[in-house]
């Protein structure tokens, strides 16, 4: 499973992101869009958008805290 996370430090939505991922023993890989600008043009190509958090679950994008696109890529629930 590949699981990367585009987040900022001050965005609750990440923190909620991640401390689910966490919670479901899920690992995933960090990226702070706010500190990495090749991080964040890669955020952007993917989602087509500016905003955090973004999931790549796999290949498959998730914009947001969408807890049930989330559990249906994670097969969790």
């Amino acid at each position: 499973m590949n699981v990367k996370v585009f987040t900022t430090k001050t965005c609750p939505y990440c923190d909620m992101l991640k401390n689910y991922l966490k919670q479901n023993n899920i690992d995933f890989q960090d990226i702070d869009v706010s500190a990495d600008y090749n991080a964040a043009m890669e955020m952007i190509k993917l989602s087509g958008q500016r905003g955090v958090p973004v999931a790549d679950i796999n290949g498959n994008v998730v914009v947001g805290f969408d807890q049930g696109r989330i559990n249906q890529l994670l097969n969790l629930n």
